[in-house]
Order: structure tokens, then C-alpha cells, then sequence
């Protein structure tokens, strides 16, 4: 049984990466439970499926397949002992910052219930882009952070509710497949031999598989 440390929401600053703006990236945590929901479209909906939280780049952020993002403590702390660094929960965009559940290794379509009703399911990974290289300023960050291959979760907004710091993460349903996050986030960068495993996978968003048989020309 895992647990949430705590709910982050953007807070809006300016980045340095090439025709960025303002970014939502930097999070800090909520001071009270948050109301989680689904947000709609990618481009058209309402952004973050997290009330109070902010997106501003809305073609490659947000919607329903991106809806709360969640990192791992432990993954932070692994980082932390790497870079030589204090990294504080939020920092790399998450919206729950987690501790002892397994966000990496949850199967595409794995469902949490979370608190008193409220559920989500594992969808995608984070892939690394300039803007989060940006803002870590570490050097050669996208292919380090690739290699880890520990991205943490996007999560889908099943049921609805409000979380709150402490409240308690467990996983309500596993797929029979065994596709997880991290074997979709190295099929997509650096195993691109596992992609013939996401067509196969029905929990796996359509567009996603649409794309990769595009891509294996199939």
C-alpha cells in the first residue's frame, strides 16, 4: 500500500528553453485536499485534471491521457544520491509526489484507488523534453533521465474526488498483460525492438498504437 506525500500545483514561471514562455513545471505542494477530475481534450479541455493547477503548453501537456502526473519519492531519492542535490517533491512537474507504490512499474491500464473513492489508471510515460532540461540545468539531463528510465506515471481520472497529503494508494486492478510504464517509456526511446508489444495492448491509448504501426509499417 502506497501513500501520497503531497499534491503539487504549478507555479507559473518564465523558462529559458527556445519558445517556451512561461512554463507550469515548477510545482509546489497544496496546502489542502485538491479535487482531481478529468479534464477533456488535450487542446480543448480544461488542461491539468488537478483543480489549481496550470498548463500552459496544451499541445504536448494535459487532457485526459495526461491528466495527473505522479513521481516517486524513492525515485527522487535515488536521484538526489546521483546528483548531489536536494530535490524537493514537485520539482520535476509531478502532481503527487508518492511513496510506496510502484509508479514505474504499474501495467498500462493499472488502476489506484486513492482516499475515499477516488480512482486513476496508468496511461503513459513522461517522456523528458528541453523544457524540463531547462529547468533541472544538469548536464546532458533528457539522456540521463532516459537511461534511468524511471519516468513516473501519467494517470487517467476514473473516478473523481479530492486527495489530500497522507491519504493511502492501492492498486484496485491489475491487466493481464505485462506491459509497464517503464517497458512503454523504453519501447518508445530506447528499445524501439519492444514496440510491437504496444499493438497488443488494448489499454494502451488508440492514438498511441496508431502511431506505432504507423511507425513499424504495419
Amino acid at each position: 500500500m502506497g501513500r501520497i506525500l503531497s499534491i503539487n500545483l504549478a507555479v507559473p514561471e518564465a523558462s529559458d528553453a527556445k519558445d517556451v514562455g512561461i512554463t507550469g513545471l515548477n510545482k509546489k505542494p497544496a496546502g489542502g485536499p485538491v479535487l482531481l477530475r478529468a479534464p477533456g481534450r488535450k487542446t480543448t479541455g480544461l488542461g491539468s485534471g488537478v483543480v489549481g493547477d496550470r498548463i500552459f503548453d496544451i499541445w504536448h501537456h494535459g487532457g485526459n491521457e495526461q491528466a495527473v502526473y505522479a513521481y516517486a519519492r524513492e525515485d527522487y531519492d535515488w536521484w538526489e544520491e546521483h546528483l548531489d542535490r536536494t530535490l524537493t517533491g514537485g520539482i520535476f512537474g509531478e502532481n503527487l509526489t508518492t511513496s510506496g507504490v510502484d509508479v514505474n512499474g504499474a501495467l498500462v491500464g493499472e488502476r489506484w484507488g486513492i482516499g475515499a473513492g477516488v480512482v486513476l489508471e496508468a496511461v503513459l510515460p513522461r517522456i523528458p523534453c528541453h523544457t524540463f532540461a531547462t529547468k533541472m540545468a544538469e548536464p546532458q539531463w533528457i539522456k540521463r533521465f532516459t537511461a534511468q528510465a524511471s519516468p513516473g506515471t501519467y494517470l487517467r481520472v476514473i473516478e473523481p474526488g479530492y486527495v489530500k497529503a497522507g491519504d493511502e494508494i492501492t492498486v484496485v486492478h491489475r491487466p493481464e498483460h505485462d506491459l509497464s510504464i517503464a517497458r512503454l517509456f523504453r519501447a518508445l526511446t530506447t528499445e524501439p525492438e519492444l514496440l510491437p508489444e504496444i499493438l497488443d495492448v488494448q489499454e494502451v491509448p488508440q492514438g498511441l498504437r496508431d502511431k506505432t504501426r504507423q511507425r513499424l509499417g504495419r
